[in-house]
């Protein structure tokens, strides 16, 4: 049973950062494609990084470019999300997702496209 679990969320003040953890369990994800996605208060869900699982290429939404960072820890099966100088705007529940197949920046940011998801953790930041 594949299971991705997140952690790391809370409340900090603007500017402020965050690790975000999303820790995946169930398959071997080496030819996955792993996603962060939000949803903010009366918001549509939205797209905010991918990482490839066995090359490591990233793709990042506009608003969070230079501000957010993604990794991972292939030996414990980890995927992160740095969060610096965060905005009051970034304040939302952040989703971990898994895919099994990777179109290009255009088809990750489909969530419906995603075959697995976490549980969400909250992220609220104060202005």
């Amino acid at each position: 049973q594949v299971q991705l679990v997140e952690s790391g969320g809370g409340l900090v003040q603007a500017g402020g950062s965050l690790r975000l953890s999303c820790a995946a369990s169930g398959r071997t994800f080496s030819n996955y494609v792993m996603g962060w996605f939000r949803q903010a208060p009366g918001k549509e869900r939205e797209f905010v990084v991918a990482i490839t699982w066995n090359h490591g290429y990233t793709y990042y939404a506009d608003s969070v470019k230079g501000r957010f960072t993604i990794s991972k820890h292939n030996a414990q099966n980890t995927v992160y999300l740095q969060m610096n100088s965060l905005k009051p705007e970034d304040t939302a529940v952040y989703y971990c997702a898994a895919r099994s197949f990777n179109p290009g920046i255009d088809g990750l940011r489909r969530g419906h496209e995603y075959d697995y998801w976490g549980q969400g953790t909250p992220v609220t930041v104060s202005s």
